[in-house]
């Protein structure tokens, strides 16, 4: 064993009784030293680190505790960690669970297949370690502030009632299961109703994307969320209008 294993082994170890308060993040990758290198940044920031080597392994240590956010590689032995991803955002237990792709494909299709699959961010190999303890954090606080500094504000449309703060969801008084992206997307319509959006004004709301990204990915992405977010609204998912050429916006019926 590497002696940056056996570092990070000693930090996650000290940190195992930490506080069930402090986010835990589960670290997929099959190569040792580099599961290694990552649960040992992120330790040494504070977080609660449980590691794995295979798909099975970490959807058996989803299973046992609920992480607050998965690093996951791609290119895993057995069950990938496309499998993995799809799992976790097929399960209405686990949907919400953001996910950080680490991956050494570095293809445009690639980035897009992440997104695609429900990523909510992406780095490809080689990376900055601190990069990575930053992309984890950033995603991590885009969820705290979207709980804790919103004011308690609701936003309404029609049967759609959305609680900023308490990051819920209801339609018809029957709550809705959305991803942390789904939200944001959902809330960016609803906070500016009736007003088209472009999809590069929605990427950078709801996956907090600035410009240089491709129009290609812009538009695969931003398409396949609208769809998936469509279909968990039914009937009124019909009110997100589609502008073609530019965008989306939330359309509400008179009388609604």
């Amino acid at each position: 064993m590497s002696a940056l294993a056996t570092s990070a082994i000693d930090l996650i170890m000290q940190s195992a009784d930490s506080s069930p308060a402090v986010p835990r993040v589960l670290v997929v990758e099959d190569e040792p030293d580099i599961a290694a290198l990552i649960a040992y940044q992120l330790t040494r920031e504070g977080f609660r680190v449980e590691t794995a080597g295979t798909g099975t392994a970490a959807l058996q240590a989803v299973g046992r505790e609920v992480p607050d956010l998965v690093v996951l590689d791609r290119m895993l032995p057995g069950i990938t960690g496309d499998e993995v991803l799809q799992r976790l955002k097929d399960e209405p237990g686990t949907a919400s669970i953001p996910v950080l792709v680490l991956t050494a494909k570095r293809e445009q299709e690639d980035r897009i297949k992440g997104f695609e699959l429900g990523a909510d961010d992406y780095l490809t190999k080689p990376f900055s370690p601190r990069e990575l303890v930053l992309r984890v954090q950033a995603i991590l606080r885009r969820l705290k502030e979207t709980g804790i500094t919103s004011g308690g504000r609701i936003l309404r449309a029609g049967p759609i009632r959305m609680d900023v703060a308490a990051h819920q969801v209801s339609l018809d008084d029957g709550e809705l299961n959305l991803t942390p992206t789904e939200f944001r997307l959902l809330q960016a319509l609803m906070e500016r109703r009736g007003r088209t959006q472009s999809r590069k004004q929605l990427l950078e709301k709801a996956w907090d994307v600035e410009a240089g990204v491709s129009d290609r990915i812009q538009t695969r992405t931003v398409d396949m969320h609208v769809r998936r977010l469509r279909s968990k609204l039914g009937e009124t998912g019909d009110w997100i209008e589609t502008i073609r050429g530019f965008g989306y916006r939330l359309k509400v019926p008179e009388g609604t």
